[in-house]
């Protein structure tokens, strides 16, 4: 059986000493990027494939078990450091074979708590739940997830819901979910003002713009003159410039 105190320490100590050398200007623009909310936040700059190597090869060297890899990440996830997060994550991720609904309630009750950047939510989404809940045959807990998330009154569990979406329409090109689906979720997070959400909103729309842009721009035009600006400038990002140009004019 695995020592989980020691690796978790041994995964800690090898992302500070492997942290590169970074500029006070460097520093300042990361931590200006991933604006935490958390005032004790770190971030050592570690890339993500660096990491991503590196926790593949503790996860083999360790034979870890689901069950030790999600002790792992629980314990990663609480730091306020920003890279042992990520590592956690990534190291949860190796096994995802074992991935069941009990493993998407862990994530709903780790969030709250511990969620503290939209990048290691959006990571989290993108790489780790979204692939899970996209697969042929969990289409009824997707939805069910992404309908119960989106009535948080967490800010990173609402936004959450839009990114495991618009992984899922990457992964399906557009074809998992009826476009009322997903036009009844975004008129759901309209209603709060977070930049945040609305940047998410903005990113499903354009996500789905890449696989039916003339639906996105029906309803862009349809609509433009009660949606945020914010929404519409990220929405229409992907469309033709004539396209944007029209939905973007006052």
């Amino acid at each position: 059986m695995t020592d989980i105190e020691k690796l978790v320490k041994e995964v800690k100590a090898w992302l500070k000493n492997n942290a590169p050398n970074l500029t006070d200007g460097q520093k300042t623009r990361m931590y200006k990027i991933l604006n935490s909310d958390n005032l004790d936040f770190v971030g050592y700059g570690n890339k993500h494939g660096e990491i991503e190597k590196y926790v593949r090869e503790i996860h083999t060297k360790y034979q870890l078990s689901y069950k030790e890899s999600s002790n792992v990440y629980e314990q990663l996830i609480e730091s306020n450091v920003h890279d042992e997060k990520v590592a956690g994550l990534f190291l949860f991720n190796r096994s995802k074979k074992d991935f069941s609904k009990e493993t998407v309630e862990l994530f709903y009750d780790i969030i709250p708590e511990n969620f503290d950047t939209w990048a290691i939510t959006d990571t989290t989404m993108i790489r780790v739940l979204g692939p899970f809940l996209g697969k042929k045959g969990n289409e009824d807990i997707a939805k069910n997830t992404i309908e119960k998330w989106s009535g948080s009154e967490n800010l990173w569990i609402r936004r959450a819901s839009m990114v495991i979406l618009l992984k899922i329409i990457m992964m399906r090109k557009g074809y998992f979910i009826s476009e009322s689906f997903m036009f009844d979720l975004a008129e759901k997070m309209l209603q709060f003002e977070e930049d945040y959400i609305l940047k998410g909103v903005g990113w499903l729309l354009k996500t789905y713009s890449k696989y039916k842009p003339d639906v996105i721009i029906d309803y862009l035009n349809k609509n433009k003159k009660q949606l945020p600006r914010l929404v519409l400038r990220y929405a229409s990002e992907k469309l033709p410039k004539e396209k944007r140009t029209e939905i973007l004019k006052k």
